[in-house]
């Protein structure tokens, strides 16, 4: 019976479907390549224009993958504007509060802060992977990231994809092949 249990355990592991995904078409491609360069350009800049101007303020590793759903992947309901944004913002602010109350057991934080952000973006329909390393950033950040505190969850967590949102707005919805958002809110 253990034996049989374990055949099943790992034979899940298998996957269901054989052979690569489906290569989307050259115009997709270059959509998504306009969007993500776009997208990313805008933080750089805007957080040059309105910050001091010498650092990357609005820039962190999660946003890169924000780029790939948002601009990649638009209609993945991890894409919505309602998950990017709720997904950064609770991330941004349970990582803070796990850095915080955990600081002392430097261990133990950074799994708190991912996996409660992931259960607490499940139960608020926000889910949005990138938030994960939102979350994550957070606690393992910079000296820099630890003294921004509870001003992280604003700048950058919430300022920058509102940038990268606008971006796709703008840019996703110039082909007739695209469409976005699906889902508002």
């Amino acid at each position: 019976m253990i034996e049989r249990h374990w055949r099943e355990y790992l034979r899940k592991m298998r996957g269901t479907t054989r052979g690569s995904p489906p290569r989307v078409s050259n115009a997709e491609m270059f959509w998504s390549w306009v969007g993500a360069f776009l997208g990313i350009t805008a933080l750089v800049w805007s957080g040059r224009l309105f910050f001091d101007g010498s650092d990357l303020v609005l820039m962190i590793g999660s946003f890169g993958a924000s780029a790939v759903l948002l601009y990649g992947a638009v209609r993945s309901p991890l894409a919505q504007p309602r998950n990017v944004l709720g997904g950064h913002i609770i991330s941004a602010l349970i990582g803070v509060l796990s850095w915080k109350l955990l600081q002392p057991v430097p261990w133990l934080a950074p799994a708190v802060a991912v996996a409660t952000a992931i259960a607490i973006m499940h139960a608020t329909r926000t889910l949005h992977p990138p938030g994960g390393a939102t979350a994550l950033i957070a606690v393992i950040g910079s000296p820099e990231i630890h003294h921004l505190g509870f001003w992280y969850v604003l700048v950058p967590a919430t300022l920058g994809p509102l940038i990268l949102l606008v971006v796709a707005l703008l840019i996703n919805n110039i082909p007739r092949s695209r469409r976005y958002p699906e889902i508002w809110f």
